[in-house]
């Protein structure tokens, strides 16, 4: 600035000499000191309270942390059914804040960490929980696909990315990093491909699997901030993972056979029809153990990493139906939201929502059939109506009927 008037904080009034570092604004500064409380003001407001310690670490207040019902209540908003993946997801994450929030008594006694594996089929709501939950936590948060990684060495990412994913998140600041919590979503793909041994390396699976060992675990781990491969001159950052909660979902399709085989569902004999009237055969996945994961081509050493396992329900008609119409972000409210803001009032016939349903158990592809065949029916709405004068629009079955029809003789 002109003359000798110098720069000053907009908050506190202090001078540019009198502070360690001064940021500017459009209309102003703000001192590196003010910039903390302001941080500290915004943290307190989200619904955790967390207060500084020496050594730059943070303190949770157990007192005022969500509970596990409450961390429940939140999903039930937006995911239906699913109850018992639910309640896993909840403790876990709850024990994870109390965790953080541990301090080192008398007794010894430190709470370890327990990552969770989640298993059900496509469309059952498995990424959807995890980034549902991401809205309500106060820690940094990814999702990472685990189909991108590679043994280190060849084409792909390394498993390291995952670290610089949650760094990215956490603005870089290393200490947040060290209290987050990472989604792996397709754990199932890098199952051991084989069980006899190969002269070729399975890099893309049982090499993966070793890869992710020390992360689960808990080791200080070198990651490359911008990523590995592009930038190998780059300055690494050191992560403690001892205190990173990692939650792996995956569909596991064909696990049904191993677990039957264990079971003896299909064993001829008279113990076994005994066995078979105890055992819900339509609903196999309720019954799945770690040895069931190690038969799918999971290693032991990563199982045992995993320590809480939980299963996710088929969706049936009446699950369908109800994803349709009442999450807060259901499918149907989407549409009618993004109608209204072309001036359109939209609704739905009920005989319309039954037919819905009826072709999303045909193809079987769960909720994410449901939004598939709703694009299908909407998209010649979607079209015409925004330049149209009709500022109503009801589907009816026969309207729903007639695009499906449509849509599959272009596909002919």
């Amino acid at each position: 600035m002109a003359g000798n008037k110098k720069n000053r904080c907009s908050f506190c009034g202090r001078s540019e000499n009198e502070v360690a570092m001064l940021l500017t604004g459009l209309n102003g500064f703000i001192c590196d000191e003010c910039a903390r409380q302001a941080e500290m003001i915004v943290r307190e407001s989200l619904g955790t309270k967390v207060t500084p310690k020496k050594g730059g670490e943070m303190e949770l207040d157990v007192a005022t942390l969500p509970k596990p019902q409450d961390i429940k209540a939140f999903l039930d908003q937006y995911v239906i059914g699913q109850d018992s993946a639910k309640r896993y997801l909840s403790v876990a994450v709850y024990n994870h804040y109390k965790r953080l929030a541990q301090k080192v008594d008398d007794d010894g006694v430190e709470i370890e960490k327990s990552n969770i594996i989640m298993v059900g089929p496509t469309g059952t709501g498995k990424t959807l929980l995890a980034r549902t939950i991401a809205k309500q936590l106060n820690v940094p948060f990814t999702i990472v696909d685990a189909t991108i990684f590679t043994e280190a060495g060849y084409v792909g990412e390394d498993v390291e990315s995952i670290l610089t994913r949650l760094l990215q998140v956490a603005d870089y600041d290393v200490a947040a990093t060290e209290r987050g919590i990472v989604f792996i979503d397709e754990i199932d793909k890098i199952a051991r491909k084989q069980d006899n041994p190969s002269i070729t390396r399975d890099v893309s699976g049982e090499g993966v699997q070793q890869g992710l060992l020390k992360l689960l675990e808990g080791s200080i781990v070198n990651v490359p901030p911008k990523g590995g491969r592009k930038h190998p001159d780059q300055d690494y950052i050191h992560v403690d993972t001892r205190n990173i909660l990692f939650i792996c979902g995956g569909a596991f399709d064909g696990i049904e056979r191993k677990i039957a085989q264990r079971l003896n569902t299909h064993v001829v004999g008279y113990d076994s029809v005994q066995n078979q009237q105890k055992i819900d055969t339509k609903d196999l996945m309720k019954y799945i153990v770690p040895q069931d994961l190690k038969s799918f081509g999971l290693i032991p050493e990563i199982i045992g990493r995993l320590p809480v396992l939980t299963y996710l329900d088929q969706l049936d008609r009446d699950a369908l139906r109800n994803i349709l119409t009442e999450p807060k972000n259901s499918l149907v409210k989407q549409q009618v939201k993004l109608f209204r803001m072309d001036g359109i009032k939209l609704s739905f016939d009920d005989d319309a929502l039954d037919f819905i349903v009826d072709k999303a158990v045909e193809y079987k592809l769960g909720a994410r059939g449901l939004r598939s065949i709703m694009e299908t029916i909407m998209i010649e709405a979607q079209y015409s109506a925004p330049s149209g004068k009709e500022k109503q629009l009801v589907i009816t079955r026969q309207y729903a009927e007639q695009q499906i029809e449509k849509n599959e003789r272009m596909k002919k």
